[in-house]
This record gives C-alpha cells, sequence and structure tokens, in this order.
C-alpha cells in the first residue's frame, strides 16, 4: 500500500515547515508556522481551535467521525511545532540538506516529520473511504521545554479519549514507544551576601560556593537513587571577581524509571538545607512529566500489529526513556503509543536526519491504524 503513496508532497511539506524556524519560546515564530498547519487541517476536514499563550498558542484540531464510528469516543493525537533549535540554524549547524535517501535539518526528525506522517494519514483516510474514529489532535508550542502550557489542555482532552497516538520519533529501528521515563526539570537557586572581596571578604556569605557545595549533596542523591539519571544541565551566578557573589543558580535534568524512585529523588531534594551561614537555598519544580510505566494489557499495540500487517509492515514496541506528552496521557491511564513519526536519528544534534522513505510507510502504518482503532 505504502508504494502508492508519492513522497514528493510529503518533501515538500517537511521542506515548508522546516524552512519557518521554530525555537521554543519564539511565540511569533511558532505562530506563523501554524498559520500553515491550521488551514491545511481545515483542508481536510478538521475545525480548529487556538490556545493562546505567551510562549506560543497551541492549536487544537477536530476531526470528524465517519461511517459507522463517527459517534464512537475519539482518538487523541499528539504533536508539537517547537524544536530546540535557535533561528539561524538552517544557515549554521544543520542545514537542510537531502543526500544518500536521507533529509537533514532543523526539527525533521524532531518532529516536523511527524506531523507531515499525521497529516498525510488524515489525508489518506478520506482519499479511501476508511471508516474512522473522531480524530482530536494537539499541536503543542512549547513541549522541549515541558509543556507547560499545553498540560491541562492535554490531560482535558484526554478524559474522553479512546487511546493516544504521539507522533515523535520512533526507536532507530523503528520500533513505537510503549512506555516513558518520567521526567522533571528542577531550578536550584542559592542567595548570599555581596560584599567587597578583598576589602571585606568576611561580610559576605558566596552563593557560588554555597552552590557547589549543594550539588554535591545533589551527586549524592543521585548516587542514592541509580534508577534515575541527573543531568546538570546549566550552571549561572555571580558577576565581578572583585565582589563576593549574591546571586547563583543552576538547572537539572531528572529521569525516573519509577514513582517510587521519583518521589523519594524529589523529596530530598526539597530537604536541601545551606551549608554556610547567610545563604539561602532553594529547589523548585520548573515542568514535570510523570513516569508513563508499561501497561499490563497489550491490547492497543496488538491493534497496531494487525494495522501494520494489513498494509505489509511488521513494527513491535518497547519502553523508551525520553519525555513527551504521551507521559501524561500514559499516566492518566489512557492506552498510548508514542512514535510513529519517521524513522531517523540526531534529535537535539547537528546531524538530525530522517530515512525520506519511511515517511510514506508511517503515514500508511498511522492510517492504518486510525482505521483499525
Amino acid at each position: 500500500m505504502s508504494q502508492t503513496l508519492s513522497i514528493q508532497p510529503m518533501r515538500d511539506r517537511l521542506h515548508r515547515y522546516v524552512q519557518l524556524e521554530t525555537p521554543s519560546g519564539g511565540a511569533d515564530a511558532l505562530d506563523a508556522l501554524l498559520d500553515l498547519l491550521e488551514p491545511r487541517y481545515a483542508e481536510l476536514g478538521a475545525r480548529t481551535e487556538r490556545h493562546p499563550s505567551a510562549t506560543g498558542a497551541n492549536l487544537v484540531a477536530h476531526f470528524p467521525g465517519t461511517g459507522d464510528k463517527q459517534h464512537e469516543r475519539p482518538v487523541l493525537c499528539l504533536g508539537h511545532h517547537d524544536t530546540v533549535w535557535p533561528v539561524g540554524a538552517l544557515d549554521g549547524p544543520v542545514p537542510w540538506l537531502e543526500q544518500d535517501g536521507r533529509i537533514h535539518g532543523p526539527g525533521v526528525y524532531d518532529m516536523k516529520g511527524g506531523l507531515v506522517v499525521f497529516e498525510t494519514a488524515v489525508e489518506l483516510l478520506a482519499q479511501r473511504g476508511s471508516a474512522h474514529r473522531p480524530i482530536t489532535m494537539i499541536l503543542v508550542a512549547d513541549e522541549e521545554v515541558g509543556s507547560p502550557s499545553a498540560r491541562e489542555l492535554v490531560a482535558e482532552h484526554s478524559r474522553d479519549a479512546i487511546a493516544a497516538l504521539g507522533f515523535e520519533p520512533p526507536h532507530p529501528d523503528g520500533a513505537v514507544k510503549t512506555s516513558r521515563w518520567g521526567s522533571t526539570r528542577v531550578r536550584i537557586r542559592v542567595t548570599g551576601r555581596e560584599s567587597h572581596a578583598a576589602l571585606a571578604p568576611e561580610d559576605g556569605a558566596s552563593a557560588i560556593e554555597e552552590l557547589l557545595d549543594q550539588l554535591l549533596v545533589v551527586r549524592r542523591i543521585a548516587a542514592e537513587h541509580p534508577a534515575m539519571l541527573c543531568n546538570l544541565g546549566t550552571i549561572s551566578g555571580g558577576g565581578r571577581t572583585n565582589v563576593v557573589p549574591g546571586e547563583a543558580w543552576c538547572e537539572i535534568g531528572l529521569r525516573f524509571t519509577d514513582t517510587a524512585t521519583e518521589t523519594s529523588a524529589l523529596a530530598a531534594l526539597q530537604r536541601l538545607t545551606p551549608v554556610r551561614p547567610g545563604t539561602t537555598v532553594t529547589a523548585d519544580i520548573l515542568t514535570s512529566r510523570p513516569v508513563w510505566t508499561e501497561p499490563e494489557s497489550t491490547e492497543l499495540t496488538d491493534v497496531l500489529t494487525r494495522a501494520a500487517r494489513a498494509v505489509g509492515q511488521e513494527t513491535t514496541g518497547r519502553p523508551a526513556a525520553g519525555a513527551a506528552d504521551t507521559n501524561l496521557t500514559g499516566s492518566l491511564g489512557v492506552p498510548s503509543l508514542d512514535g510513529l513519526g519517521p524513522v531517523g536519528r540526531g534529535a537535539h544534534a547537528p546531524d538530525e536526519q530522517i530515512i525520506a522513505a519511511t515517511l510514506p510507510e508511517r503515514a500508511t502504518l498511522t492510517a492504518s491504524l486510525l482505521a483499525h482503532l
């Protein structure tokens, strides 16, 4: 079936999306891409609504069901249109490049290729007259920083969903993702007391030195939780070398395999206390995605297997370490699958790329899955 689907329209659509660079937080740039996506969804029969946010609008598109499934519970689909790349990446480290059957560029893999897969799948359903449930697609503007503006939106539409499908990248071999680790971003902030570093150092309290001591405690907490990944991602503080620094902070990325580890580690971080007089320490959770554990039922993956075989494909599924919006749907008990985007590699890296031929393959698979649900 995939052989009858032309790759060129998908490639052209992807090129247009990538040319509009959409860094997280760049509201105008993100909304400019929605100006392309929203009419595209309307063209495919959707009723759309924008939910404004300071970091860019989130888009909800409601596609009506058809045939004998038109009144059944909807399928919730999840995507995002922000990337980790700043404006200018196309002219710098991540240019658009087509070579040896691969397409390179900022966001082709994570996850503008997945957006093209989704819209093409919906188009296929219409072209082939396949009966399907109502479909709700939520496009999130700040997924790469934890989806703070869309969490309630996703939770709201999860309540009635029969299943949730994510269009993030799959595993490198094309396997879908059946569960995800939890992910939390924590900011540790230290305040001290400024003073002249030579004339009155005893009057000061160094926020940077305090932060360094606190990070040693964080390392001990990480060692006590071997099922957790801990990455110190950002650190900053102070100002001038002749001033005892009065402020310092860092942001830490934590990944959890289970809820018990998450609860224990975060509680330990909340108990951080100053080592030296004159300083204060706080640990604030910036964003948090709950653990999506492997479900006991294989019903949804069984449907995926049947849908794949119906179009001459074979697919498997397994857990994933990375977090996404399916963490929330899965943790809420909605049967969920993720990784329906094209096969490739290099998420968040200069070699970001997809295998071009997997664009029509994944669209065909997704259309079959939506028809089988």
